[in-house]
């Protein structure tokens, strides 16, 4: 039997809902065969996901919004001045922007009353002279007529997702959440390096489906570390899958179409995603932030990290290379490559709870589980002002399920001690 998900609501003081989500059954065993295959546009019938339509929109948004990035990817380096510095030091490309517009734009056409949360607006772009360039990217990859498409139309695309475009109520809503690039830093670092293009849908304060697409994940199951895996130095057509989640209908995955080579024909079946079956926090894979080293994590009293070994000692963990971004761990986590990601709140950097939406309900309906380290699931809804910001306990912990509240146990004896 396919292992199903119960979801339940908690409704906030401010008239929101947090998402908690318990599984009714547990994900198979390692050992036990796990492959399910579908041949369809979804794969799961549409009488089974109320929001098959809108799913279908995202799928279809998503994979062209990678197919822009991977050609701007090829032209970074050898074009001046397509890499921009915002304030805060980020790398912000054409590809931000021109996936953001590209998004905005299809998800408009099929939904139009649907509001959008993302990350850029136009003024940055405009005072950097990156418009014509963007319009162009785009107008190279929608599925409408380009000739129709002006700057304004690229524009107002963009301000759709603003910061101030979307104004939470006192009564939940439904908006869209995009995070157009999710670890840019290693988009510019070229095609060994994982990104994320990340678009959820939010009803009524529950997460209820998620696209996530990686143009640089490597296919290939015979990888025998995440860095062998990972090294690859080309846009091979065994890189790229997009990973979809529903919720109640599980987490699934296909490779992406090849978005370089048209005449080469991949398959487009679509494979069931489960969290790995690991039951003890000694034999589990983890993952951490780039930015973060695992002695700044409290877990490192009690072992010591190993990079991508298969020869683990005793009082030692499998630490999996780091990648830039947050999105490609959870997709690590929801497809049962690594076990836990964990991340720790620091005062001098905010943590965005939107950012975080596709990859919890891919990892959920992969029978894992989401939460802060105190063990309370993240609420959407925490910040009442710019509706994007939250302070995590401690940090967020996403694991398989089997090991989170060791790992929660762990980590409050070894704070409490400190």
């Amino acid at each position: 039997m396919i292992p199903a998900m119960d979801l339940h609501l908690l409704r906030s003081s401010t008239g929101f809902s947090a998402i908690r989500f318990f599984p009714r059954y547990p994900s198979p065993s390692p050992l036990r065969s796990r492959l399910f295959i579908v041949r369809s546009n979804l794969p799961f019938p549409n009488e089974k996901a109320k929001y098959h339509r809108e799913l279908e929109a995202a799928v279809e948004a998503v994979e062209r919004a990678c197919r822009l990035c991977v050609h701007v990817q090829r032209s970074l380096f050898s074009v001046e001045g397509r890499i921009i510095e915002k304030k805060d030091q980020t790398p912000v490309t054409v590809a931000d922007f021109g996936v953001q517009a590209l998004i905005s734009l299809e998800l408009s056409k099929s939904f139009p009353s649907i509001p959008l949360v993302a990350e850029e607006d136009s003024g940055f772009l405009r005072s950097n002279n990156l418009v014509d360039p963007v319009v162009s990217a785009v107008s190279d990859h929608m599925s409408f007529n380009k000739k129709s498409l002006s700057h304004d139309d690229v524009l107002e695309a963009i301000d759709r997702g603003g910061k101030n475009a979307f104004a939470m109520g006192t009564k939940p809503a439904t908006y869209w959440i995009l995070d157009p690039i999710d670890g840019t830093r290693g988009f510019v670092k070229g095609s060994q390096a994982l990104y994320v293009v990340g678009l959820s849908l939010v009803v009524e304060g529950e997460i209820v489906l998620g696209v996530m697409g990686c143009p640089n994940w490597v296919v290939d199951a015979t990888y025998k570390s995440t860095t062998h895996a990972q090294s690859y130095r080309n846009s091979s057509p065994g890189l790229g899958i997009i990973m979809v989640a529903h919720v109640g209908c599980g987490t699934w995955k296909k490779r992406l179409k090849n978005m370089l080579d048209r005449s080469t024909k991949i398959s487009s079946d679509w494979t069931r995603c489960f969290v790995d079956g690991f039951c003890l926090v000694s034999d589990a894979r983890f993952c951490i932030p780039e930015s973060q080293t695992w002695e700044s994590l409290p877990l490192s009293v009690l072992y010591k990290a190993r990079i991508d070994d298969d020869n683990v000692g005793d009082k030692e963990i499998c630490l999996l290379s780091a990648f830039c971004g947050s999105l490609c761990k959870y997709l690590m986590v929801a497809s049962g490559r690594a076990s836990v990601f964990i991340l720790r709140a620091r005062s001098e950097k905010l943590i965005k709870v939107w950012d975080h939406a596709v990859g919890m309900i891919c990892v959920h309906e992969a029978g894992g589980k989401v939460t802060d380290w105190k063990g309370r699931e993240l609420d959407l809804a925490a910040d009442k002002v710019e509706r994007r910001i939250i302070y995590p306990e401690g940090g967020i912990l996403v694991t398989n399920g089997k090991i989170h509240n060791e790992t929660l146990e762990m980590i409050s004896s070894i704070s409490s001690a400190v």
